[in-house]
This record gives structure tokens, sequence and C-alpha cells, in this order.
């Protein structure tokens, strides 16, 4: 690489390799430092504009290190997002919680710089196998299976994004991460965004997120929440922007989230719902595609990642001091969590784009930029879904949590205060930027990758705001008693994978595995000449090389498809086979054709 880039996922990765060793005091300071680190790289490196950390790796040359202002946006709210969540977290004793998180937060950092895909899929996987420990440390009674899943749903969003890579490269010769070609897409174009808007949470490929990030434990939630799916609207932004398809994703998303989420009764997960909404608002800025547009959606994500990650430190908040997540569990908060409450609220106004607050800021602009393009039935339903927005995250979370009944146990009650001092300090800070960045945006659009010509504070954008907002209330209060929370399975999407799994399993079960049983007879039977020899390798490969991940896999595909019988070991070895013989020569092909 060259001298003067600074990669900050490097001081990431050689913070968590090296932080089972530092013991005792030295902990928490040597915690804090690592990710400053990683934010002084990206403010070093912001004036390094250009293509930097080249490598060459047979005829590719790697690009490590792209340098540019929609790169450096991303990478400084990424970094300061890494600082302000392992101070959330700081108290926290468990050292492979944190190693995750910063392996985590290096994947991100590292697809933000990659100026190729090869590096972007590396780092991409990253992300995905470093995120289900943040899961899988609640060690909650469906951690295991929810992680489970969740690392099923990602490892298939990443063979199909590998599969658009490699058509790619096969169709142009390079594997530059630039933009591709939305007007006239080909089935890699297609594979790619479907890998990226996997990651984006773009419905139907949303149902992971929810329940993932209120699987989390209280902290590793306010890392998934600023990560895994606005790396996804950066790639979108970097590879999509322009594609129509992406409009009608995303207007479909933020109303989605926004009936998911008024539904909801778990805290966390009504905001996990809220990401989807609020996700989908980018998805539409990236599928108009102006320069409006474009700054809109890279702002509002910059603001989606402060109010989020706001929002899931004060609700998690609640769950370290009282370890309840349900509104039908808590209620009457705001005397025992008074600084909570404080902080909450303000992460509600943020996203409720309240003006002076967060999202007012960047919300406006992708709806201005809708306008100017005559997309008049997509604006005029993200501002429906902005009103639904006010509705479940400015007044029933706040309302039903901190207000209402108290429905706490005496034990819960007695359990609830504000949480540890750095915890209030990480609230702070993410509080004092959603305020910064809602009442003086000019810091925020003077980063954003094209010159801003926009003004969000006039009189007919106010009245607008406060006209919405108004109306959202009144309908509130007038149909509170339709919207209180009730204990209760909402089904979604999800439903057709898990049943696409229990098929899956029925098949491997019964005609794959009666082929493989016929098979062995034929073999037994036959017993000659060569065919022994084929025989005796498949004996051994079937014992050795099969049976040892059988266990693993049908864990895995039991988790996505729900309650299903105790796989047999044996019972999916013809399905193994062929999908690795497929994998063996989608491979090979490759690097052939890549030598030829």
């Amino acid at each position: 690489m060259t001298s003067s880039f600074l990669h900050p996922s490097l001081f990431l990765i050689a913070g968590a390799l090296l932080l089972p060793f530092i013991q005792g005091p030295l902990r928490r300071p040597y915690l804090f430092l690592v990710p400053l680190l990683g934010l002084g790289a990206v403010l070093y490196n912001a004036a390094l504009a250009g293509n930097h950390g080249l490598v060459n790796f047979l005829d590719w040359q790697l690009v490590f290190g792209r340098v540019d202002k929609l790169s450096t946006v991303f990478a400084l709210i990424m970094a300061l997002m890494a600082v302000i969540g392992t101070l959330y977290g700081l108290h926290v004793d468990r050292a492979g919680e944190h190693m995750a998180a910063w392996f985590y937060a290096a994947g991100s950092l590292g697809v933000i710089y990659s100026g190729d895909y090869l590096s972007l899929f590396l780092f991409w996987e990253m992300m995905a196998f470093a995120s289900v420990f943040l899961i899988w440390f609640r060690r909650g009674p469906n951690s295991l299976a929810v992680g489970y899943r969740y690392l099923v749903i990602h490892t298939i969003g990443g063979i199909i994004l590998l599969a658009g890579i490699l058509l790619r490269y096969q169709a142009t010769g390079n594997i530059a991460f630039d933009l591709l070609d939305v007007s006239h897409p080909q089935l890699a174009t297609w594979l790619i965004m479907i890998g990226f808007g996997l990651n984006a949470a773009v419905v139907p490929l949303h149902s992971w997120l929810p329940e993932a990030y209120s699987e989390a434990s209280f902290n590793g939630a306010v890392f998934l929440c600023a990560f895994t799916t606005k790396t996804a609207v950066y790639a979108l932004a970097r590879s999509c922007a322009g594609m129509e398809i992406l409009v009608v994703l995303g207007v479909i998303m933020a109303l989605y989230g926004v009936i998911y989420a008024v539904m909801e009764n778990d805290i966390r997960k009504l905001l996990a719902w809220s990401i989807v909404s609020q996700v989908g608002y980018m998805v539409a800025g990236i599928g108009i595609g102006t320069d409006l547009a474009i700054n809109g959606a890279v702002a509002h994500a910059v603001a989606h990642i402060l109010y989020k990650s706001l929002l899931f430190m004060g609700t998690g908040s609640v769950l370290y001091m009282t370890g309840k997540s349900k509104f039908t569990e808590l209620g009457g908060l705001h005397a025992k969590m008074p600084a909570t409450f404080f902080f909450t609220m303000i992460g509600c106004l943020s996203i409720s784009a309240a003006p002076f607050f967060a999202a007012y800021a960047s919300k406006s602009m992708i709806i201005a930029a809708g306008f100017e393009q005559h997309l008049n039935w997509a604006v005029w339903l993200l501002m429906l879904g902005a009103t639904g927005t006010f509705m479940y995250n400015g007044l029933k979370l706040p309302y039903f949590l901190f207000f209402g009944a108290n429905k706490c146990s005496q034990a819960t009650w007695d359990k609830a205060a504000d949480p540890p001092r750095n915890m209030l300090i990480a609230m702070t800070l993410g509080a004092t930027m959603c305020v910064l960045v809602g009442t003086a945006p000019g810091f925020l659009y003077a980063l954003l990758p094209h010159a801003v010509d926009y003004t969000p504070y006039t009189a007919y954008q106010l009245m607008e705001t406060l006209q919405l907002l108004g109306f959202a209330a009144l309908a509130f209060f007038l149909l509170k008693r339709y919207v209180e929370p009730v204990d209760r399975i909402c089904l979604d999407i999800d439903w057709l994978y898990r049943q696409l799994g229990c098929a899956f399993l029925w098949l491997v079960r019964h005609p794959l595995q009666w082929f493989d049983t016929a098979w062995g007879e034929a073999y037994r039977v036959v017993g000659i000449g060569s065919l022994m020899t084929v025989s005796r390798f498949w004996s051994w490969f079937d014992w050795n090389a099969i049976d040892g991940v059988v266990d693993g896999i049908a864990r895995g595909v039991r988790a996505l498809g729900g309650k299903v019988r105790v796989l047999q070991s044996g019972q999916i070895q013809v399905a193994l086979f062929f999908v690795s013989s497929l994998a063996a020569v989608v491979l090979v092909t490759f690097v052939v054709s890549k030598l030829l």
C-alpha cells in the first residue's frame, strides 16, 4: 500500500486482535483509544483524493483506498459511530464482543474505501460473519437460532452478489467498483443490485433485520443499526444510482416498515422496523438518481445513523437496566429514568423530521428531488410514510414506554434507573450531533458528494412539516386505543422463507435420500473393477468430507425453516454433493477463463 494512506480498518482489526492481551485498568482506555485511531485515520485520509492502497493480484489491481467525497462522508460517520458505540459499551467485560464489533466496523470501512469488487466482497463477508456474534453474545433463549438465520440469509446474499460480480467480469473484463449500466441492466447488474439490496433490507429481502436487531445484545444493536444497511446504501449509491426500480422499492419499504412498526410490541423491534422504513427513503433517493436526490440519500444516511443509534442506546438502556423490552411489561419510566427519556425523546424528534432536529435537514431533500423529477406519486406516499413515522416513533414509543399505564412488575420497577455514566455520555454525544445536524446543516451539506443548492428552512417547508406532524399527533390521540401495544405475533414474508426451508428438508429427507441409498446399493451389488474404486472413494467422501459438515448445515437450515424434526447424519449428503460440485465447476470455469 502507498505510505500516505492510512486504512482505518487496519487499526480496528489490529486493535481487536490485541484486545485479549490488554487486561486490568488498561482495558477501558485501550477500548476508547482504538476507534479514536480509526477516526483519526479517516480524518487524515479526507485530504487524499484519489486511489490509494493499490495491490496487484494476478492480473487485477485491487484498490483498498479510494478517497472521494462519497467515500469520505460515509467513512466519517462510520468511524464516529465506532467511537460512540464502543463508548456506550465500555463497561462490557466481554473482549469477544468488542472484537466482533470492531471487525464489523472494519468490514464496513473496508467496503466504503474499496475501489474494486474483489476487495469489496472480502470486507462484505467480514461484516456478515463478525456481526452475527453481536446477536449470539446476548445469549438469550432465541439468540442462537436467530443468529443462524441471520448468517444463512446473508450468506445467500453474498452468493448472489458474487455471482453478479463474476458475470460482470466475464462481460467487461474488469472488476472496478463503479456505476453500473442502470439504463439497460443485464443479469449481472440485477444480481449485484439484489446482493446489495438484501443488506439494505429491501422488501421482500428484509425479514432478517427486525428479528436480528431486536435479539442482539444491548450494545451490539447500536453497532448493527448503523453499519449493515447504511453500508449497503453506500454501495447502491456508488453502483446503482438512477436505477428506476429502486424508487418503487424505496416507497414500498417506507410504507411497509410503518405498518409493522405501528403493530409492534417490542421496543427494539419497533426501531428495527423503523430502519426498514427510513432506509426506504434513501433507496428511493438513489433510484431518483439526480445530484439533489443522491445528496439527500447520503445526508439522510448520516442523520439516520445518528438518531437511530441514539434511539437504540435509549431503548438499550431500558433493556440493560430492567431486563425487559416489551411495551406490555414497561411504562411510566420517565420518573425512574429521566435522562434516558430526555435523550430518547431527542432521537424520536430527530427521526420524525421535526424542525431543528436531524432528519428535517435530510428527508426534505429527497422529497424536493422527487418533486423536481415529477414523481408525485412517490413523493406523496413518502410523505404519508413520514406522517406514520411521527405516529409510531415520535408518539407511540415515548408515550407507552415512559408515560401511559405502568405495566412493570415490582422487580422491574425497582431495577429501573438511568444507566452507567459511559452510556449517558455516549447518548449525550449522539443527541448533540442530532441537534447540530438539524439546526446547522451547513457543515453536513459541505461533506456531501455534490454541490448543494438547497435551503431547508423556508416558510413553506416549515408550515408543511408542522401540518404533517400536527395531523399525525391528532390521528394518534384519536386512535390511541387501536395502536395500544398488544403482545402478539405478526406474520411477515419470512413465513414463506420458513415454508421453503421445510420443503427443502422434505426434498432432502425423501427423494434425495432415496437416490443416495440406491446409489450406494448399486455400488455394493456391482462392486467390481473400476466401480469398486469409485465405491471406495464415495465411501471415504461420504463419511469424511460430507458428514463432518452435515450437522452444521442442518442446524442452519432448521433455523431458517422453523420448527422441524432433527436431521440424521447423512440425510442431506447428496444435496451437499451436488451443491459443492456446482460451486467447484463455477470456480474452475472462472479460474480457467482467467488464465486463458
